[in-house]
């Protein structure tokens, strides 16, 4: 429905709906018909000016030389259009914000930060991370575990080993956003596809499970496996288990672990069989939920449940990572019903999902009829007016007005604007009854 109403909204120029489809309901926005058609090119074909330019700065694909580049510009109504094409730069500060995780990645290649390993290829020096590297490729877990072992240094000395042929090789296994070059061969290196770049950085997390739990724990993400070391270099002790960890993507991935680390690592102890790891305990977490930040933290993914999403987006909050909330929230998402609708709302209000809190007052807007004569409800809306600083006896009410929204959008029918006007009588009634007229 959301997808349908992306497209008919690029085709009006409606530029407000469409900001609202992409930044409150979240949906994809290089989306595709049936006609193999995305949103950008109907702004285009149908000459909506301003509606490109937004979709270009949300990270809508539009690069020169592809297909969707091509089609834009050929189908673009106006002169006007086609310059704003012509124009458009893909990296941008919004497109980037869109992926913080290929962000992230970048960072460490570009900067070296927490790297435990220098190339020297001809002179020039690159900074790495034997976890990274390891985990990407069979060919570097052989050699830090044979010929590269305790060294922090490799010259790599092969003539056709070029300095940017390395740093493409780095590229291409930190984000895969590149072509290896002609090194992959002589290192003798498979270069690894897209789709695995996230699963094998997941490898990382299943090594840092303590052995004793990674029995029975076939229901997250991805496998364990032992076929090569992990360099950890932090330990984190939770519930009397010992997970070993990097710095660089925990410092990396949340400002309150790299706060954690760096500001306070003095008040870690040492791991005894590992005197050179320090230790660091995290209080009021269970193991089970750290495994679910583990997973995210190195593969940008985890298994959640309804069962476990609510703790697991409360320690997500405490650790800074609002990619996990966002994932936690599309978990209680799914289990909405007309039991726990109300106290999902509180939920997405006080830890501030927006896409989550918008589900939840659409989904109300179905069910109003009903929910307007649980207490529960009642209390929620006087507590979202007592909220309006200031209220005078004319204020709207947040929650009131998107639960008005969403019973009146899209209604064009006779039939669905009289079941409209029913549920607006009915939430109309609840608030004549609580004195909240409005």
């Amino acid at each position: 429905m959301d997808t349908s109403d992306l497209f008919t909204s690029c085709k009006k120029g409606d530029v407000s709906r469409v900001r609202y489809l992409l930044e409150q309901r979240d949906v994809e926005i290089n989306v595709r018909d049936k006609w193999d058609s995305t949103p950008l090119y109907y702004a285009c074909l149908c000459g909506h000016e301003e509606l490109v330019s937004y979709l270009l700065a949300s990270g809508a694909k539009c690069e020169a030389n592809t297909f969707d580049g091509e089609r834009c510009l050929y189908g673009a109504l106006s002169d006007a259009i086609r310059r704003v094409l012509k124009e458009y730069k893909q990296i941008t500060a919004k497109c980037m914000k869109r992926d913080y995780y290929d962000v992230f990645l970048q960072r460490l290649l570009e900067q070296g930060y927490q790297s435990d390993i220098v190339f020297i290829v001809h002179g020039k020096s690159f900074c790495a991370h034997r976890c990274i590297l390891s985990a990407r490729s069979v060919y570097f877990a052989e050699m830090f575990e044979t010929k590269w072992k305790g060294k922090n240094m490799i010259a790599l000395k092969h003539p056709l080993i070029n300095p940017a042929a390395f740093g493409s090789l780095l590229q291409y296994l930190y984000t895969v956003s590149s072509k290896p070059g002609t090194c992959v061969k002589v290192l003798t290196i498979e270069p690894p596809g897209n789709c695995r770049l996230q699963e094998d950085l997941a490898l990382l997390a299943d090594c840092a499970l303590p052995a004793e739990l990674r029995v029975g724990f076939g229901e997250l993400p991805f496998d364990s496996t032992d076929n090569f070391s992990s360099c950890p270099d932090v330990c984190f002790r939770v519930a009397d288990y010992n997970f070993l960890c990097h710095k660089a993507f925990f410092c990396g991935r949340s400002d309150y672990f790299k706060a954690l680390l760096e500001d306070h690592f003095s008040e870690s102890e040492e791991l005894q069989t590992q005197p050179t790891i320090p230790v660091v305990t995290l209080h009021n977490i269970s193991e089970d939920i750290f495994i679910r930040v583990l997973y995210y933290i190195y593969s940008d993914d985890t298994e959640l449940s309804p069962e476990n999403a609510y703790d697991v987006l409360c320690v997500a909050d405490m650790y800074l990572l609002p990619g996990l909330k966002r994932l936690c929230g599309r978990t209680l998402a799914q289990i909405l019903d007309e039991d726990n609708v109300v106290n999902i709302w509180r939920i997405a209000k006080l830890f501030q999902l927006t896409r989550l809190e918008d589900q939840c007052t659409e989904y109300m807007a179905k069910i109003i009829e009903k929910l307007v004569e649980l207490e529960e409800f009642a209390a929620a809306v006087k507590e979202n007016a007592e909220a309006v600083e200031e209220r005078q006896e004319t204020d709207s009410i947040p929650l009131v007005d998107d639960i008005r929204f969403h019973i009146t959008s899209n209604v064009q029918t006779y039939s669905a604007i009289e079941e409209a006007n029913q549920k607006l009588e009915a939430l109309e009634n609840l608030l004549a009854s609580i004195g909240l007229e409005c």
